[in-house]
């Protein structure tokens, strides 16, 4: 029953071992959280003083659009046609986002600000890249630049006299060159090199000696690396972000990380000068269309015209005419009216069939738009046409003709250019019924200019000539002058409202979150550490290993002690460490042994493991009580029990009698000098046969005679795991004690001890943990021996911890 409760009381108290256990096994290590914490937080201000700091460098801009931000004139062509839903107006803002952060206009910016030559000065540490700070710049082509397979380093040292060494690296190929002077050009392989002198260079003649620092008139490294325009583009795109600011806004935000605030700045300022160039170049392409078919024809009326007038000279000279002032004259103001009707009317027809012609081409051109033609709709729907190819062709910078935008603008685009064609051949019909009408009302005047006399007629046919092609040219010089001004008048598609500007702290490296990391590192890697420490220990430390491992009730703690003190650890009139342990071990087992019981077996796995200690300083704990002990040492192979008390091997013992029965069993029973109540029977020599002794029924009358000579019987027997000894004692023992130790324990030898407790090999089994370092500060021993130090008053007279270290040793 008592048994039982102990048991209850131990795995009562499972649960908060836990996690006390937990904290406590972290908790033992703290120099190791302190030294990695510093170190940690050492490593993260090193890293932060190395590091070069990258901003955040962004602008705000507006995307117009009539509608929300796009080209209303596409959106109204597709509407005509009932494809609006194709191509909505958030889309077109969501398109000049992905033309303003495609790879070709980037890669246009990257070309033009210099970007794919970086330089870096070496003799700062670490290195400091120089934007427009080099003294010396370095000159390669992009077209040259694109056809560098990998990076060029040109490595310069600088002289303070103007002497300049340079080392070309690409690859494997290295080129080498001495400059006296810059400028100078350079020839390699992979492309020229050209070399010149900032302005404010020391080593530029336009400055002083006075004005120069003394960091100038030093030697200069300074390295340039000169990469692919294309992969430099590449990484701009990576690290630029394009944002809209709303659903229902065309205001975006352009965001670029970027080392150096000022080139961070002059990258974005270049991306919107360049994306608004291009996209006028999209929207003059029309009017520019339009300007050389206008150009054309002027071309070709003015000549016309100039042959008209020279042949209306030569006549009216030849023929002395100055003016009509006859019936003629009138005919010829009424021919000349609708002469006037036919040459405009002629003008469009000329117009249009130019405009069919155009439209036979294959591919998508643009179509000339503003070029005079007097039908409203036939022009509208020439300007949605237009205003669809400019759109495709701008979306096909950052797509392919697969993509699907790209197929659904092809099919309106076919749609809208037959809508095109109709409408041509419409107005033509129209126009060539105008034609048939002013040809006869032409004719009837002519028949009344015929009337006229020769040199009359002859006038009057000129003049009429001469008018036309005036009033046609007047009209072309016009439209070419309407032209220039849409040319002239178009307004940048994107509008800085927020000019590029950086942010106060740099996004990376940021130091709150790098001194965040370095701590959540500094506590994470040793609690990583311990764990895996904890995953390669093969052998117990303390109760806590015990505890996980077996279910048999730990009935002490015993600290290791110092070998030069010996083997007996327990003496009387003593409250030292050692004399408290065994006491609560003493206490322990006569709890569980219950009355009328006496014999304990205290056995081990393997040898070394101290149960010859335990069992020698239990008997002497015992005895103090003024209780008559004795001990047993039933290890006939290697009595352990010679080193404890100092006994010879030739002193006989408990073999003697087991070899022969008929002796008198207490005349081998020795007086130990340690107490006055404590008896030692010896092992004996060792026997030939020990397993077939310790079967006979001479070891149940041996016991049955010491229970009736003493109160209580310690049996200090063989190691279990190497001989079945112990497990033939066991029929004669009322509680048997194994002894780990720790440290030298292994874990999978509890499979052993599990398999004798489920087994019921030895009777009342439980366990006592040897060998605990206190200077090792083990978590198992604090967590369950500190406990008893406690409980059975250790501590109060000496204070908590009395002894520790002064004993650390000797099992067996």
């Amino acid at each position: 029953m008592k048994e039982t409760n102990f048991n209850e009381a131990q795995e009562s108290k499972e649960e908060n071992i836990d996690v006390k256990e937990l904290l406590f096994k972290y908790l033992i290590h703290w120099p190791w959280f302190v030294g990695a914490v510093v170190a940690c937080l050492i490593a993260a201000w090193v890293y932060l003083h190395m590091s070069t700091p990258v901003y955040n460098i962004s602008a705000t801009v507006l995307i117009k659009d009539d509608k929300k931000g796009g080209s209303a004139g596409m959106l109204s062509g597709l509407e005509s046609l009932g494809l609006d839903g194709m191509v909505s107006s958030s889309q077109n803002i969501d398109n000049e986002i992905e033309v303003l952060r495609s790879k070709t206009i980037v890669k246009e910016v990257v070309e033009d600000l210099g970007l794919y030559i970086s330089y870096t000065d070496k003799d700062e540490f670490p290195s400091r890249n120089m934007y427009k700070t080099s003294p010396v710049q370095v000159s390669l082509t992009p077209q040259e630049a694109d056809l560098l397979e990998k990076p060029m380093t040109v490595e310069m040292t600088l002289q303070p006299q103007g002497s300049i060494d340079v080392n070309v690296k690409i690859g494997d190929d290295e080129y080498q060159k001495h400059f006296e002077k810059l400028p100078a050009v350079f020839p390699t392989d992979k492309g020229t090199l050209a070399f010149f002198l900032t302005p404010d260079s020391v080593l530029s003649s336009k400055r002083t000696s006075e004005e120069t620092t003394d960091s100038e008139k030093t030697t200069r490294n300074i390295t340039a690396t000169i990469n692919k325009p294309l992969a430099v583009a590449k990484a701009y795109c990576k690290n630029m972000t394009i944002e809209p600011t709303s659903k229902t806004t065309s205001v975006a935000v352009i965001s670029l990380k970027n080392s150096n605030v000022q080139r961070g700045k002059d990258f974005i300022n270049k991306l919107l000068e360049m994306y608004n160039i291009n996209t006028n170049n999209d929207k003059n392409e029309v009017a520019q269309k339009t300007a050389e078919f206008i150009n054309e024809r002027i071309s070709i009326i003015s000549k016309e015209l100039g042959s008209t007038e020279k042949d209306l000279e030569s006549f009216k000279r030849g023929a002395g005419i100055t003016d009509l002032t006859s019936d003629a004259q009138i005919a010829l103001t009424g021919s000349a009216e609708y002469e006037k009707k036919r040459v405009e009317n002629q003008t469009q027809i000329n117009l249009l069939q130019d405009l069919q012609r155009y439209m036979q081409n294959e591919g998508y051109e643009v179509l000339p738009s503003n070029i005079g033609l007097q039908d409203v709709n036939l022009a509208a729907a020439i300007n949605r046409y237009n205003d669809v190819l400019v759109e495709r062709k701008r979306l096909l910078r950052t797509s392919t003709e697969n993509n699907p935008t790209i197929i659904n603008l092809d099919t309106s685009i076919s749609a809208m250019k037959e809508n095109v064609q109709v409408s041509l051949d419409r107005v033509l019909r129209g126009l060539f019924i105008t034609k048939a009408d002013l040809d006869r009302e032409a004719s009837r005047y002519s028949r009344r200019i015929s009337e006229a006399p020769g040199q009359e007629r002859e006038f009057v046919s000129i003049a009429r000539q001469q008018e036309i092609k005036a009033g046609l040219y007047l009209m072309l010089l016009q439209k070419r002058e309407e032209n220039a001004i849409t040319l002239a008048a178009t307004a940048n598609n994107a509008k800085i409202i927020d000019e590029a500007i950086a942010d106060d702290a740099p996004v990376s490296p940021r130091s709150k979150i790098t001194y965040l990391i370095a701590l959540i590192l500094g506590v994470g890697i040793p609690v990583g550490v311990i764990y895996l420490l904890e995953l390669t220990k093969f052998k117990i430390e303390g109760r806590a290993d015990v505890e996980k491992l077996t279910s048999a009730p730990i009935v002490g703690d015993i600290p290791l002690t110092d070998e030069k003190q010996g083997a007996i650890a327990v003496f009387e009139n003593q409250n030292n460490l050692m004399s408290e342990t065994f006491r609560n071990v003493r206490t322990n087992l006569q709890f569980m042994l219950g009355n009328g019981k006496k014999v304990i077996l205290v056995t081990s796995t393997v040898s070394g493991e101290g149960k010859s200690f335990i069992s020698g300083n239990l008997a002497i704990s015992l005895s103090l009580l003024g209780k008559k002990v004795v001990i047993v040492g039933l290890d006939i192979r290697k009595p352990g029990l010679n080193k404890v008390f100092n006994i010879s091997k030739k002193e006989q013992g408990i073999t003697q009698y087991l070899a022969n029965p008929e002796k008198n069993l207490m005349d081998l029973v020795q007086l130990s000098d340690v107490s006055k109540n404590l008896y030692i029977l010896p092992g004996g020599t060792v026997p030939p046969n020990p397993t077939e002794l310790l079967a006979r029924d001479g070891l149940d009358k041996a016991i049955e005679t010491l229970k009736k000579n003493f109160e209580y019987v310690i049996l200090d027997t063989a190691p279990v795991g190497m001989v079945t000894d112990t497990l033939l004692i066991g029929r004669v023992a009322d509680l048997s004690v194994y002894v780990c130790r720790a440290d030298y324990t292994r874990k999978n030898e509890y499979t052993l001890i599990n398999e004798l407790i489920d087994g019921n090999k030895l009777p009342n089994l439980c366990t006592v943990i040897n060998g605990l370092d206190l200077k090792k500060r083990k978590y198992g021993y604090y967590y369950g021996y500190g406990k008893y130090g406690k409980y059975y008053g250790y501590g109060k007279r000496y204070g908590y911890g009395y002894g520790y270290g002064e004993q650390s040793g000797k099992e067996e």
